[in-house]
């Protein structure tokens, strides 16, 4: 089998049931839920700031919660 070309960092099973409880609550996939919240988190930090660098403009980030 080929391999990713993406890491995909294992989450503890706390970390996805909890997810999932959200999603379901939210009425949303967890995957969407993830990235939100993630993109959340990390907006403005040096990582975001080095991964976006010289990156073409994509679809809209999601509207950031107060």
């Amino acid at each position: 089998m080929p391999r990713s070309k993406h890491y995909s960092p294992a989450l503890s099973r706390l970390v996805v049931s909890i997810l999932y409880h959200e999603a379901q609550h939210r009425r949303m996939p967890m995957t969407q839920l993830t990235d939100e919240l993630l993109q959340q988190a990390l907006r403005g930090t040096q990582g975001w700031h080095t991964a976006t660098q010289g990156q073409v403009a994509g679809p809209p980030a999601p509207p950031r919660l107060p």
